[in-house]
């Protein structure tokens, strides 16, 4: 609309109205100008001659003085303002013929496009109206198919139920004719069938229970040890426990000067880094590596068999290898877990679980390695499990993650908590939390599976060899629990009981109030975290009583 505003204007701009003062003015028409006679450059003009009147004498001319010369006539001016207008009008007409050719052009072109356009539109539309009503003819055809269907449904459906009246009928009618012939209703003839089967096999029973029971009685004993004993030899496990020193074999005396290097810069370095003390006057051909961290150790051990193996061992060198080898432990430990879920027969666990079965290779109990325990625990638990024909799976599993708890990322709580609480996170079955719950007798037992892995456990931890703590330790772990309950003033006794597991603090009832019983138990629980190293968990418990004794006489 604006392109067609613009040309009205224009028309209108061009076109003078009548009327006006300046806008339509005629071009005046010159008249031509008078001739008038100049005369030359040279020559005088002559006058005319006045008539002689008569009677007179002429008389003598006067002197003629040069004539100024006459003014030009002036020309005509022509109207400029008008000859302008008239010139800016055909060109605007000229301008507005050529608007209204670019106008009917655009204006045929765009039509071509709405109308190409339309055309799609309508074949587009014509084709989604085919395919719709296509479906719609095959939706029909289906319609009637399912109606057809539940029609043969509904016959057969009438069918069945027909005969099965037909054969509840016929039922009923031999019923009757054998009630009749045998003079009993049904449940009268069942009861009387199991009354004569109960006499006809009552001494029979009798005599195989009591058979069964005596054999029971005289076989149970030495089939228990010989169940136990079986168990044992199948868990026995070529697997060293290691305790806090790993020992690294040396080709040659040569390498021990390598390790050391020029001024001891080597060891030094290698000590520094790696955070374990190395004892080279073992053995001539023998390394030990001393550390209380196993994880330290560990990657002391295999950085130093790696830079021997390679032969270049600088300062340097050693820093490369030992952050490279940690970065690895990850892998290794996966591969250890992965490793002892194989040997086991386990293959459908999480990664992240054997991930942290792996870190039992880093984990000691009283000197056994984790290791070691789980896959000698969990042999003796399937052999047994078999033996006993009870869920093999179930006390494989428990077995295999009875102290899992020990190597989570957590800190607070117990190993079994613990342990319990990642057995819930990775959805395992409800039989297997309740044989991590219960291998430490915290629990009922629910099942015998769960009695099983208690019993393989003990059997693991208790043999000879297997475990190992310094009596001296051991004593002295105790008394200093004993000794940092005593220290309180309101403290009456206290004694270290459950091999140092727990310790039991007596309060003088006239030295302290109801609520020192939870403020001593604070107290005593940080001063045992805090000075103390010990294996597991230790509970404080503080029992403040008061009594009151009366004699009537």
């Amino acid at each position: 609309m604006s392109f067609f505003g613009n040309l009205s204007n224009l028309f209108a701009n061009g076109k003078q109205p009548s009327g006006q003062p300046g806008q339509n003015r005629v071009r005046p028409q010159l008249s031509q100008p008078q001739k008038t006679q100049v005369p030359a450059q040279g020559h005088k003009p002559q006058q005319p001659s006045a008539p002689q009147r008569p009677g007179k004498q002429p008389q003598k001319p006067m002197p003629i003085r040069p004539a100024s010369p006459l003014p030009q006539p002036q020309q005509p001016k022509v109207d400029v303002v008008a000859v302008d207008n008239q010139a800016v009008v055909r060109e605007a007409q000229a301008r507005a013929r050529e608007i209204i050719v670019e106008a009917k052009d655009e204006a045929l072109a765009i039509r071509t496009k709405a109308e190409q356009e339309t055309q799609q539109l309508r074949k587009s539309l014509a084709d989604q109206q085919r395919s719709l009503d296509q479906k719609i003819d095959r939706i029909d055809a289906r319609l009637s198919q399912l109606d057809e269907r539940d029609q043969q449904l509904d016959k057969t459906r009438r069918d069945l139920q027909e005969q099965r009246q037909q054969l509840e009928q016929s039922r009923q009618q031999v019923l009757e004719r054998l009630e009749s012939v045998s003079g009993m209703t049904q449940d009268e003839a069942r009861t009387a069938l199991l009354e004569s089967l109960e006499k006809k096999l009552a001494k029979e029973m009798a005599t195989f229970i009591r058979q069964k029971e005596e054999e029971a009685k005289n076989e149970a004993q030495d089939r228990v040890k010989e169940i136990l004993v079986d168990a044992m030899k199948h868990g026995a496990t070529d697997y060293v426990a290691e305790y806090t020193v790993s020992v690294v074999q040396l080709a040659s005396e040569e390498d021990k000067s390598r390790i050391i290097g020029k001024a001891g810069r080597n060891i030094r370095t290698f000590e520094r880094v790696t955070g374990v003390d190395v004892d080279l006057d073992v053995s001539p051909t023998e390394v030990r590596l001393s550390c209380f961290d196993p994880v330290r150790r560990e990657i002391a051990r295999i950085s130093l068999e790696r830079l021997v193996k390679d032969g270049r061992i600088q300062p340097a060198r050693i820093e490369e290898i030992v952050k490279k080898v940690s970065t690895e432990l990850d892998r290794i430990m996966f591969e250890e877990g992965k490793k002892l879920c194989h040997e086991v027969g386990v293959y459908n666990l999480p990664a992240e679980l054997m991930q942290l079965l792996g870190r039992f290779k880093y984990r000691f109990s009283y000197g056994q390695n984790l290791i070691a325990h789980t896959l000698e625990e969990t042999k003796i638990g399937i052999k047994l499990a078999h033996e006993l024909g009870l869920d093999v799976n179930i006390v494989k599993l428990g077995c295999l993650l009875h102290d899992i708890g020990k190597v989570s990322p957590d800190e607070e709580g117990s190993h079994i908590e613990l342990g319990v609480k990642i057995a819930k996170k990775y959805g395992l079955p409800k039989a297997v939390i309740d044989c991590i719950a219960q291998h430490h007798e915290d629990e009922p037992f629910s099942s015998p599976e769960s009695m099983i892995v208690y019993i393989s456990d003990a059997i693991s931890g208790a043999r000879p060899g297997a475990r190992y703590e310094n009596y001296e330790e051991y004593v002295q772990r105790l008394e200093k629990l004993e000794t940092i309950a005593t220290e309180y003033p309101e403290v009456d006794h206290a004694f270290a009981i459950q091999a140092g597991r727990e310790v039991r603090v007596m309060l003088i009832p006239e030295k302290s109030k109801d609520d020192d019983v939870q403020v001593l138990a604070m107290k005593i629980r940080d001063r045992v975290k805090n000075e103390m190293t010990y294996p597991g968990t230790v509970t404080v418990t503080v029992i403040r009583e008061t009594r009151n004794q009366q004699v009537a006489a």
